[in-house]
């Protein structure tokens, strides 16, 4: 699941780009101009992880609730809340709970982050277009220093300027596929949607991390 979650939270929508092809440099700039329009977001997504050499072939189904560097993100029968400042991960088969401070955590790059702001840690390209969606463009993703990935493919509806799935292959041989299967904008929020309350799992065990 911290896998998941790292890979998601680290390439969800779009991450990163340099030593650009202008058109790409372009595109995501306009991703991430509407991204940062949006006051919330909700995506629910399809994730797949393949690898041949393994025989692994699992699919699994996950919603990511997101309100500036807020967060909550259903997958893999757990729950992880974020509410800026404190990570909580909530496994219910051990009705347990783990607290980490986010400072402390790979997720400190949040979601609204890597929504809406760019680095420098990618180039960019934007593939031949060998899609039957004439407004589907596919985007590549390749880090300019060591990772434990080393490619990424970005699937972005040109007309919406929303990213559609995009697909990450590691050194290992994994290929790991998100497709988003519905993206919402500006629905209300919660401060609770960001917080987790004990009092609502009754005996659940918190262990404290921070």
């Amino acid at each position: 699941m911290k896998k998941l979650i790292i890979l998601f939270l680290s390439l969800a929508f779009v991450s990163a780009y340099s030593q650009k092809d202008q058109k790409a440099t372009e595109l995501l700039d306009q991703v991430s101009a509407k991204t940062k329009a949006y006051k919330s977001i909700k995506a629910d997504f399809s994730y797949k992880m393949e690898n041949a050499k393994a025989r692994i072939n699992e699919e699994k189904q996950g919603t990511l609730l997101l309100s500036g560097d807020k967060y909550r993100m259903q997958a893999s029968g757990q729950t992880v809340i974020c509410d800026g400042k404190t990570i909580w991960t909530y496994m219910p088969e051990s009705n347990e709970v783990q607290v980490n401070s986010l400072d402390n955590k790979d997720e400190a790059l949040t979601p609204s982050k890597l929504l809406s702001n760019y680095n420098t840690n990618f180039k960019s390209k934007i593939l031949p277009d060998k899609s039957s969606d004439p407004n589907t463009v596919k985007v590549e993703l390749l880090p300019n220093t060591i990772k434990n990935y080393n490619r990424a493919v970005l699937a972005v509806d040109k007309l919406k300027m929303q990213v559609k799935s995009f697909v990450i292959y590691d050194k290992s041989g994994n290929i790991f596929t998100y497709t988003i299967t519905r993206f919402q904008t500006d629905l209300p929020v919660n401060v609770t949607d960001f917080n987790f309350d004990p009092k609502k799992f009754p005996g659940v065990e918190v262990i404290d991390m921070r």
